[in-house]
């Protein structure tokens, strides 16, 4: 039987980039007492060093932050389109005197008595 892969958190693998590049003790070291292959903490390394230029691009930062602002909006105004579809469809169901679980069952017993 395999056993199943083991999922580490974006923290514990910055944790263990630092310790390597401290270089207080060996790769194999690290990796021996965290319990993963060297091989995988070198692949963090890489992915790590490779993305590091990008925390000192001001002009990425820039970008980055505009993408959340415009996520942002877009996330308030979904929301405020809910709330309105939300009130409409509370006032429809008022004004015709069923709810949806009644609409659902009128719409079952047409079919059965067809």
């Amino acid at each position: 039987m395999t056993t199943p892969r083991k999922k580490y958190s974006p923290a514990f693998k910055s944790e263990i980039v630092q310790a390597v590049l401290e270089g207080n003790k060996t790769l194999t070291q690290i990796a021996a007492e965290q319990g993963s292959h060297p091989n995988v903490i070198t692949k963090w390394k890489s992915a790590a060093l490779t993305k590091m230029p990008d925390t000192f691009d001001e002009k990425a930062q820039k970008q980055l932050k505009t993408l959340l602002e415009q996520h942002e909006k877009e996330k308030e105004q979904l929301y405020a389109e809910i709330d309105r579809l939300t009130t409409q469809l509370r006032w429809l169901e008022k004004k015709s005197g069923t709810g949806f679980a009644q609409i659902g069952q009128i719409g079952t017993n047409r079919t059965r008595q067809v």
